[in-house]
């Protein structure tokens, strides 16, 4: 499991200049290699976690798809993601930017110079915020009761999600997943960050998962917010984005669509 570090709130919003890019995007197709999976795990859930997945559309369900896409649309334009669930490779497309990784290997395609944001910290990033509550019941993950989060009048009990040593490029980052106490649907997910200190923070970080749609069956986001926040007390809106397109297959990409195009450059952590 490949469990992104996210940084302050301010820095989700920088993104690279991404326009509607005229090439046509692959389709899954069967793929003939054996591939290793990093969401199959034997971890025994708490019961108000399984709960959540349940509602969702079930862990069973989420495993047995290969591929992901979706577009997160912006004031610019968009990009078009694509990743594969098992090995967490990723292909992030707009008009004159490509990015992604094969493994551990992080790469830009940028022949203008046009992003200016760090690609590894953005490996994953909006995959992970899009694909909640499943990407925490990957393998070397904890969970723990949290206090309930008090949101206008409203009661959402908590489980709080820590991670084994040495998973992820930072282990001591905690989730906080809170949910309708009626429905079991994810309400709220709040999150602190080590990304570049590597220390423990104690700052949570707060997004409203309140607009679901289905795909395939499983229920994920149309749309998250982020608010402004003083400690456990939520405030105002900050800022919202939006998912568009989405589908799921059980089939994986084409050999070789998540590896570097012969132009493209690896990258390092800034």
């Amino acid at each position: 499991m490949r469990l992104v570090l996210i940084s302050l709130v301010v820095a989700l919003f920088l993104s690279c200049k991404d326009t509607k890019k005229n090439e046509q995007i692959s389709e899954p197709v069967k793929e003939t290699t054996e591939e290793v999976s990093t969401t199959e795990s034997k971890v025994e859930y708490p019961e108000d976690f399984m709960k959540v997945l349940e509602v969702h559309g079930g862990i069973a369900a989420w495993r047995a798809q290969k591929t992901l896409t979706f577009v997160k649309p912006n004031d610019e334009g968009f990009e078009h993601y694509t990743i594969d669930l098992h090995t967490r490779n990723e292909k992030v497309v707009s008009e004159e930017v490509e990015r992604g990784n094969e493994g551990d290997k992080t790469w830009v395609l940028d022949p203008e110079n046009n992003f200016k944001g760090d690609a590894v910290f953005y490996k994953n990033l909006y995959f992970y915020f899009y694909a909640m509550p499943f990407v925490l019941a990957d393998k070397g993950v904890n969970y723990s009761e949290t206090e309930a989060l008090e949101v206008d009048g409203v009661s959402y009990p908590g489980i709080k999600v820590s991670f084994d040593q040495g998973v992820g490029t930072s282990p001591k980052d905690n989730y906080y997943v809170h949910y309708d106490s009626k429905t079991n649907q994810m309400a709220w997910l709040g999150y602190t960050v080590t990304y570049r200190t590597g220390e423990k923070s104690d700052k949570i970080s707060w997004i409203n998962y309140n607009d679901w749609t289905e795909v395939s069956g499983l229920k994920l986001p149309k749309s998250i917010s982020w608010h402004k926040a003083e400690g456990n007390k939520i405030l105002g809106v900050a800022k919202t984005v939006n998912f568009e397109k989405a589908t799921l297959s059980d089939k994986s990409m084409e050999k070789g669509y998540y590896a570097k195009p012969e132009s493209a450059t690896y990258v390092t952590r800034k």
